[in-house]
């Protein structure tokens, strides 16, 4: 599996995850929302120990970007809110941060 889907899978797990609480608690879903969101969660958990990398933080580092563009999807898709043009500049800086983590020559 590559570095990138990886990524990917985390993200989804992770924000799926978090939204299952958000929408327990801001939303008012009923409280079994929690345990499909405590299943995503460590899955994302899980899905990040599949990262080639000798160090835990510059992989979770690396990965920030790809949450950050992650999560403007989801809040364009699933919640149905347009990122506006700061969203995506502030979420293209953040991934090519994230490029150079991940293609750094070690």
């Amino acid at each position: 599996m590559t570095t990138f889907a990886i990524y990917a899978g985390a993200a989804l797990a992770e924000i799926a995850g978090c939204f299952a609480f958000w929408a327990w608690l801001k939303l008012d879903k009923p409280v079994w929302w929690l345990l499909p969101g405590l299943v995503f969660l460590a899955a994302f958990a899980w899905l990040l120990t599949l990262v080639d990398s000798p160090a835990a933080g510059r992989a979770f580092a690396a990965y920030g970007g790809v949450y950050i563009m992650a999560s403007l999807a989801w809040m364009a898709l699933v919640e149905k809110v347009a990122p506006d043009r700061y969203d995506l500049a502030g979420a293209t800086l953040c991934l090519a941060g994230a490029a150079v983590i991940i293609a750094a020559p070690r």
